[in-house]
């Protein structure tokens, strides 16, 4: 991977440089309640087993690929919209991604139906790659549909199992049924649940979330709909989330900083899940 297809980001209140992270994507998909409550959302449960959130539930995504780099690179600029390669390879990863890991083709021209891309998953599962398997299917990127929303990477002080740049974007699946299914190899089972009901059921034991997971369900729990998450985050627009630990009288502290558009911004070391 060359130089320019990550970006260094400096430790907060210190010159260092950390070390190259590695890049990442994940979709906050918003699927509009029937019932009018606020939007659900797809969390995706990853087997114990996992080096990175193992029994954790995780929104769908994963690392960004050379052949996501190489696809980005070649793409013309009005598919691009203009963006760099970085942003367009993250945005076309977790497209793939959300394919693989959940049976679902979003973010994309041409598909009919997002839940009907069994074809597309098998052939990303036999390893053809992106831009082989849309063309195939007659689909383009369509990027555009893909909100920014956050950008998340722990410092080198955190003693994380893998470091991830992660960039996280809102999609808006709209009021059809969505039937995602489970890959069954890094996700053992996925659900639909309002922000506030994941965040329930974590409290409740019933299901274990990281700390940029419950963050981003905070933030999201804000908004009973896509547009107005969308215009929150067009409000504040995407800068590397550090996180760090503040050291106090009663206990550390693992923290964020306030300018990022999050509700709660630090929750006590001991109790914080970090992957």
């Amino acid at each position: 991977m060359t130089s320019d297809q990550n970006e260094r980001v400096s430790e907060r209140g210190g010159g260092s440089e950390n070390p190259l992270a590695v890049p990442a994507a994940t979709m906050v998909i918003m699927h509009r309640d029937p019932a009018g409550g606020a939007p659900k959302i797809l969390m995706m449960e990853r087997v114990k087993s996992m080096a990175f959130a193992g029994g954790a539930a995780v929104f769908p995504g994963g690392k960004v690929d050379q052949a996501d780099f190489d696809f980005a690179a070649a793409l013309p600029r009005d598919v691009t919209l203009g963006l760099d390669v970085p942003e367009v390879a993250a945005r076309l990863a977790v497209i793939r991604e959300t394919i693989e890991e959940a049976g679902l083709a979003l973010g994309l021209h041409g598909v009919e139906d997002p839940a009907n891309c069994d074809e597309a998953r098998r052939a990303l599962h036999d390893g053809e790659i992106l831009g082989e398997v849309l063309s195939a299917q007659g689909w383009t990127p369509d990027l555009q549909k893909l909100v920014p929303w956050a950008r998340w990477r722990p410092p080198t002080f955190e003693r994380v199992s893998r470091v991830f740049d992660t960039r996280f974007y809102l999609v808006d699946a709209g009021g059809a049924q969505l039937n995602a299914v489970v890959d069954a190899t890094e996700n053992k089972r996925l659900f639909w649940a309002s922000a506030a009901e994941t965040l329930r059921l974590a409290d409740e034991g019933k299901v274990k979330i990281i700390f940029p997971t419950r963050r981003n369900l905070e933030r999201l729990a804000q908004f009973d709909s896509f547009d107005r998450a969308a215009a929150h985050a067009a409000e504040y627009p995407v800068e590397t989330v550090l996180t760090f630990i503040d050291e106090r009288p009663d206990g550390r502290y693992l923290c964020i900083e306030g300018r990022h558009g999050y509700p709660v911004t630090e929750e006590a070391l001991d109790t914080a899940l970090r992957g």
